[in-house]
């Protein structure tokens, strides 16, 4: 017990010197010693980087869970060493109840199949929002995190320590500066060169873990490449889904355009011997065509005209043409196609009998087939 008091009272009485040194310095009434400027740089950028992993942290976890409860919550999870229960992501959700409205409206209505086509592209799209997440929580996260959770408590502990040394080198310091008696002087040089050894050495051990900041840059830099992979990834992965889906909903877009085809075609062919009047054959025309079709050659069947036809000797309808707004950039695959730049305007007109996704266009003098898919149609 007695070994008890007297340990607390040293300790006491070298936590008031310290106190008093460091008072005294704020208030400049004492010296301190000073670091050297390299390992004052080495302090400097071992703060720098703590600062910025915590934003860049907090901000990835924001991008990659948007919901503020949600993280508190996986946070808590991780505090508590259990496994994160899996949740649904945005784009499932939405997967979810798309195909339940199709099958309330009817799977076989046109709006029925859109929603599920549409739904299992969300469905695709939140499994690779997913894979996303746990990749860049792996390699991105867990890393500055593990930093800030491990290294930098360590170097924090070793600057307060550090921090002590000092303050118990400088107020020997003092105490042999106020010594007057021979014996006095002689304890505090004493005193003085054993609180230097230990500064010493404590200076050393941090300088060696702040210089490990380097090592942590290196880290840091191959995790980023890592995140920067995944999320080149997960995007390709995205546009590739919403370009499958956008010519799924074309194909059904030509297919409703190819029964005004259709419809053109067999108007425009020649009639029997005994026909009705022209005026029948007129009725059976379509009121307002979706896109003017150009007359087919009198005797040629409709599935030979497209492959007879080269589009540069196509003629465009006196009237009727319709203009469309380019949505991407196309190159041509051969001279029968029509290269195109995003968000140029072209006219398009149709042949008979051609593939319903696709369409001729114009511009300028130049001219040839253009996918459907790419056009946005003016009225």
């Amino acid at each position: 017990m007695d070994f008890n008091v007297k340990k607390l009272a040293s300790d006491a009485g070298v936590f008031f010197s310290r106190a008093m040194q460091f008072t005294e310095e704020k208030l400049g009434q004492a010296e301190k010693t000073e670091l050297d400027a390299h390992f004052e740089s080495l302090l400097a950028r071992a703060d720098c980087t703590k600062n910025w992993t915590e934003k860049i942290l907090r901000q990835t976890e924001v991008l990659l869970q948007p919901n503020p409860s949600a993280r508190v919550e996986e946070f808590l999870y991780e505090k508590l060493d259990r496994k994160v229960p899996s949740r649904v992501t945005n784009g499932e959700l939405l997967a979810q109840y798309m195909t339940e409205a199709a099958n309330d409206f009817g799977p076989g209505t046109p709006y029925g199949k859109t929603l599920i086509k549409v739904g299992e592209t969300q469905r695709r799209l939140g499994a690779a929002e997913r894979d996303f997440i746990h990749s860049a929580s792996l390699n991105f996260l867990t890393p500055l995190r593990n930093f800030l959770e491990g290294d930098w408590r360590t170097i924090s502990k070793e600057r307060r320590i550090l921090q002590n040394r000092r303050l118990d080198l400088d107020a020997c310091k003092a105490r042999l500066k106020k010594a007057k008696a021979a014996e006095a002087k002689a304890a505090a040089e004493h005193e003085l060169r054993l609180t230097q050894t230990e500064f010493d050495r404590q200076a050393e051990v941090t300088r060696l873990l702040l210089e490990g900041i380097s090592s942590t840059h290196v880290n840091h830099l191959r995790c980023l490449h890592e995140f920067v992979e995944s999320q080149t990834n997960y995007y390709a992965q995205c546009y590739q889904y919403m370009l499958d889906l956008q010519k799924q909903l074309g194909s059904a877009k030509g297919e409703i355009f190819s029964g005004t085809f259709v419809g053109n075609a067999e108007s425009t062919s020649p009639p029997p011997a005994a026909t009705s009047p022209p005026a029948v054959a007129a009725a059976t025309l379509p009121a307002v065509p979706t896109i003017p079709v150009v007359p087919t050659i009198v005797g040629v069947p409709n599935t030979v005209a497209e492959s007879v036809l080269n589009p540069n000797e196509v003629k465009p309808p006196a009237s009727g043409t319709r203009k469309a707004r380019v949505l991407y950039d196309y190159e041509a695959a051969d001279s029968t196609e029509l290269a195109l730049l995003a968000d140029e305007m072209i006219t398009v007109y149709s042949l008979p009998g051609m593939d319903p996704d696709w369409l001729i266009g114009e511009r300028g003098n130049q001219k040839g087939k253009v996918p459907v898919t790419y056009l946005e149609l003016l009225s």
